[in-house]
């Protein structure tokens, strides 16, 4: 844990309202990533929260970026539309993709993929061949979409918002964190690249696999790197699933959901335990720096989505996604906004015991 540092939280808004710093971290999880959309989008809007910094991961780098982008040239509104043109445009590129929702799923209002002919050839072909042979020319429409939505030249000149992206180095196994003056599309793409689907994305010579591996996202950039203490998680892998899996696929999810969120477990853990050693004595206050954590999460809604859902890019289910994020995010900021700069809204000692988060009145 790094040395303390200014923490002053309050800027004084439009209208004399006070607004409060924060740092965002964004968990990667494909499509669900539009519930990410959703509460930025929610955020933005409301006005109150000033973003110092962002830490994301696969989709949640591509909403990172995003908004830095739109914020550049044009505000929070700016970041607003720069998000929705990213998540239209890609859900208009996926359009003609094999991997759809089956006609019953359809007529059920079923928003998972999991009777999909085409979702179940792609996780059979993915299980058997590696993208080495599936696709040798390592195409990659994601790329695309992200270099024509995203300006990285207006990313790196975003001075009021700093990124951090994180990917997996495949040789060492750890994780890389791209700082967003330097930041590029391929190191965006390296942090997005499931090794089942995509070849190892290269940046300076070394290959990366899908940040959330190792960090989904990173928290550690903010102890040394943002002048608030204040963390937001935005949550969209489960933690918690009652009873054990029982079929392939609910096995092989549930091992992705217990990977994906390791790394931030992790972190956090740690941060309770220097908030442990400053509440005895052990540390100086006055050189650590006591964190304060929020999770914007509602894993009510998206747990029963199931894993298929993840590369579901239809509009109707983005919008979805975004307005159960909105609302999600306006609930939040009801019951919590007063506590930001002032005290945690998770009790990460409850959740370390088992009992999952609990907020704090």
């Amino acid at each position: 844990m790094a040395a303390k540092q200014k923490t002053g939280n309050d800027k004084a808004g439009k209208g004399g309202v006070n607004r409060k710093r924060v740092n965002l971290a964004l968990q990667g999880g494909g499509s669900h990533g539009a519930f990410t959309w959703g509460v930025l989008d929610r955020l933005l809007e409301d006005g109150r929260l000033e973003i110092a910094a962002i830490s994301g991961t696969s989709a949640g780098a591509m909403n990172a970026v995003a908004l830095a982008d739109g914020y550049t040239t044009g505000g929070p509104e700016g970041a607003r539309e720069k998000l929705e043109g990213f998540w239209k445009t890609m859900s208009d590129a996926a359009r003609l993709s094999p991997v759809q929702r089956s006609p019953i799923d359809k007529l059920m209002g079923n928003w998972s993929l999991d009777q999909s002919p085409g979702y179940h050839m792609m996780d059979m072909m993915t299980r058997l061949f590696s993208p080495y042979q599936l696709n040798p020319t390592n195409m990659n429409p994601l790329k695309k979409v992200l270099e024509g939505c995203v300006d990285f030249d207006c990313v790196r000149q975003c001075n009021a918002i700093r990124l951090f992206i994180s990917a997996t180095n495949v040789e060492t196994g750890r994780v890389k964190v791209f700082d967003s003056h330097s930041l590029t599309a391929e190191m965006v793409m390296a942090s997005a690249c499931l090794p089942f689907m995509f070849q190892a994305v290269e940046v300076d010579g070394v290959p990366y696999w899908d940040g959330g591996y190792m960090g989904n996202p990173a928290l550690f950039p903010f102890h040394s790197e943002s002048d608030t203490a204040d963390i937001v998680v935005i949550q969209i892998n489960p933690i918690e699933r009652r009873g054990a899996p029982r079929t392939a696929q609910e096995i092989q999810n549930r091992l992705n959901e217990i990977s994906f969120n390791s790394s931030l477990l992790k972190e956090l853990r740690a941060i309770d335990f220097v908030a442990r050693l400053i509440d005895e004595g052990k540390l100086d206050e006055g050189h650590y720096r006591r964190e304060r954590i929020h999770i914007i999460e509602n894993q009510a809604a998206l747990k029963p989505l199931g894993a298929s859902s993840k590369v579901n890019a239809e509009w109707a289910f983005l919008t979805h996604l975004r307005d159960l994020g909105r609302q999600t995010a306006d609930d939040w900021l009801e019951a919590h906004f007063d506590a930001v700069g002032e005290r945690s809204t998770v009790d990460l000692r409850e959740m370390f015991q088992g009992i999952g988060p609990q907020h704090q009145g």
